[in-house]
């Protein structure tokens, strides 16, 4: 794999992921510039996810308040 994107250096000091965009480790290959519409959903669905993770954390806190 690290043969034919020539980032041998990258796979030994980050392990099985470089960031070449050449390969995606068993998964083929993976694009990796977005248009602008893609970047607002993967923002707007990582927004969802910390929205998500702060609720947990405020009830953990009532929880332990409590």
């Amino acid at each position: 794999m690290d043969e034919e994107c020539g980032c041998s250096g990258h796979h030994q000091r980050h392990g099985d992921f470089c960031g070449c965009g050449m390969h995606e480790h068993g998964h083929g290959y993976r694009r990796r510039l977005f248009t602008k519409a893609e970047k607002v959903e993967k923002l707007e669905n990582y927004a969802d996810e910390l929205k998500k993770e702060l609720k947990a954390v405020e009830e953990k806190i009532k929880e332990l308040q409590s």
